[in-house]
C-alpha cells in the first residue's frame, strides 16, 4: 500500500486542484511512499451476508476527524446514508454482523426497526439518572478535541476554474504510453465507436473529445469509423502552468520487470505427455512464484509417459488462453497427437500468440504450434523468437530460464501486427 503526500500549501502547485477526482498526480513529481502491505488472505464465507449487506458510508467518522472539501465526498456524506437506509431496510444497518464495530457499542439507543441488539438498560436518555450515569461520556481531557479550521472569505457553491481542464491529463496519459499501448488505445476506440450507429455522435466524439486530446489520435480513429477527417482538427487546449506533460509510470511497458510471481501459466497436456519435461519446467516456474495450472481435453488425472499423473483442473472446453499469462506445451508423442486433434487446443495457442503472450514448446510439443499456424525452429538447442521458446527437450535449465525470461517481458508486442506465424 502506497500513498502520495504533499503539504497543504502545495495543493495548487501542479496545475490542477487536488480535490478534482478526475486528475492524478504523476509519480515522477511526488513519489509513492510505501506505508504497508495489504494481503487478500480469504474470500467471503457468505456472499450475501458479507458482500451484499456491507454498508460503506463516509459519514462514519471518528469524532475529531473532519472531511475535506472534495465535491464527491461532500455528496456522498448524505447519499451513502440515504442509500443504506433504502437498501438495508432502516437505520440499524450498522448492527448487521458485517457492519458492526469489533468493539462493543455502549449507548442509550433503544428499539426502532430491524434492531439486532437486545438492550437491557432501563434508560433511553442521557444522562442516565437511574443507572448511575452509565455509560458515561469520555471526559474532554481524555476524549477528542474538535479540529478548528480557520475560514475567511465568501463561500459559494461553485467549481474551481481548474475543474474545467478536461483534456490535459488525458493528453498526458496518451503521451506517456509506448507505441504498442497507444495502438491498443486506438484500436479500442475504433472498436467501441464502430458500434455507434449515429454518425453525429461518432463525429462529436472525434471532434469534441479526441481532437481536443490529440488531433493525430482523432485522425487515426476517424479514418476507421467513417468520420470526415476534417472533424479531427482540434484546438489543442494549453497545458495549465505547473502541469506535467508525461508520466512514464503510467505505461505498463515501463513497469519493473523483475519477477513473474503470481503470473498464471497453462501447461497443455494429454495422456502420454513427457513427464521429465513437465517436472523441470513446473519446478522452475513455481520457484519463481508463478501459478501453474494443467489444462487438458478433460478434467481429472492425466497420465504421463513415465506413469505418474497430474491433475487437470481446467479443460480446453471451458478455459480460454486469455485467462493465462503464458502457455507451455511439453513433448510426448501421444499427448501432442491428442491435442493436435482437438481444435480448441489449436485455438488456445493461436489466441495466445495473437495476444502477444509467451509460448513455450519442447520436442513434439512444437508440432501443436505448427498445427496452430506457427512456423517454429526445429533446432535442438533453445531458440527464442518473439517470445516463443522452443527446443528439442525441456529437460534443461536453459529452456526453463528462457521461458521465465519470456514471461518476465509479459507481452511481446513485436508480433502484434503479424499473422500467427514466425520466421524460421
Amino acid at each position: 500500500l502506497g500513498i502520495q503526500v504533499i503539504s497543504e500549501e502545495d495543493e495548487l502547485t501542479y496545475g490542477f486542484d487536488m480535490l478534482d477526482a478526475t486528475k492524478l498526480l504523476p509519480e515522477e513529481l511526488v513519489p509513492v511512499q510505501r506505508i504497508g502491505k495489504m494481503t487478500l488472505d480469504r474470500n467471503p464465507d457468505n456472499f450475501f451476508a458479507e458482500v451484499e449487506q456491507v454498508a460503506f458510508h463516509v459519514g462514519n467518522l471518528v469524532p475529531g476527524i473532519d472531511v475535506t472539501n472534495d465535491p464527491l465526498m461532500q455528496v456522498r456524506l448524505f447519499s451513502y446514508l440515504d442509500t443504506q437506509l433504502s437498501r438495508l431496510g432502516g437505520p440499524n444497518f450498522a448492527e448487521l454482523p458485517i457492519n458492526r464495530p469489533i468493539a462493543p457499542v455502549h449507548n442509550h439507543q433503544h428499539d426502532a426497526m430491524h434492531r439486532t441488539t437486545i438492550n437491557t438498560g432501563k434508560a433511553n436518555y442521557h444522562p442516565n439518572s437511574i443507572g448511575d450515569g452509565q455509560p458515561m461520556l469520555a471526559p474532554l481531557d481524555k476524549g477528542f478535541v474538535p479540529f478548528a479550521q480557520p475560514f475567511s472569505g465568501v463561500a459559494n457553491r461553485e467549481r474551481s476554474e481548474s475543474f474545467k481542464d478536461f483534456f490535459s491529463q488525458a493528453r498526458m496519459f496518451l503521451d506517456s504510453q509506448s507505441k504498442p499501448e497507444r495502438d491498443h488505445i486506438i484500436e479500442a476506440l475504433r472498436f467501441e465507436l464502430g458500434k455507434v450507429e449515429r454518425m453525429a455522435i461518432r463525429e462529436r466524439v472525434v471532434s469534441d473529445i479526441l481532437a481536443m486530446i490529440d488531433p493525430e489520435l482523432a485522425l487515426d480513429v476517424a479514418s476507421e469509423i467513417g468520420v470526415d477527417p476534417s472533424k479531427a482538427k482540434g484546438s489543442n487546449p494549453p497545458v495549465p502552468a505547473g502541469a506535467a506533460t508525461a508520466s512514464p509510470a503510467l505505461s505498463l511497458e515501463n513497469q519493473p520487470k523483475t519477477t513473474i510471481a503470481t503470473r498464471k501459466v497453462a501447461i497443455l497436456v494429454a495422456d502420454g505427455f513427457a513427464a521429465a519435461d513437465v517436472t523441470n519446467v513446473e519446478a522452475a516456474l513455481l520457484a519463481e512464484g508463478a501459478v501453474v495450472e494443467f489444462v487438458s481435453v478433460h478434467l481429472g488425472p492425466v497420465t504421463g509417459d513415465a506413469g505418474a499423473s497430474v491433475e487437470a483442473l481446467r479443460s480446453l472446453r471451458t478455459m480460454p488462453s486469455v485467462a493465462y499469462d503464458a502457455v507451455y506445451v511439453p513433448g510426448g508423442a501421444a499427448s501432442v497427437t491428442t491435442l493436435r486433434g482437438e481444435w480448441r487446443a489449436r485455438t488456445f495457442i493461436e489466441e495466445a500468440f495473437r495476444h502477444c503472450k509467451p509460448i513455450a514448446a519442447a520436442g513434439d510439443g512444437r508440432d501443436l504450434l505448427a498445427e496452430a499456424g506457427l512456423i517454429v525452429s526445429a533446432a535442438e538447442e533453445v531458440v527464442t523468437n518473439l517470445g516463443v521458446v522452443t527446443a528439442a527437450t525441456a529437460d534443461s535449465d536453459d529452456f526453463a530460464a528462457g521461458f521465465v525470461d519470456a514471461i518476465l517481458q509479459h507481452r511481446h508486442w513485436a508480433r502484434a501486427d503479424q499473422e500467427p506465424e514466425l520466421v524460421k
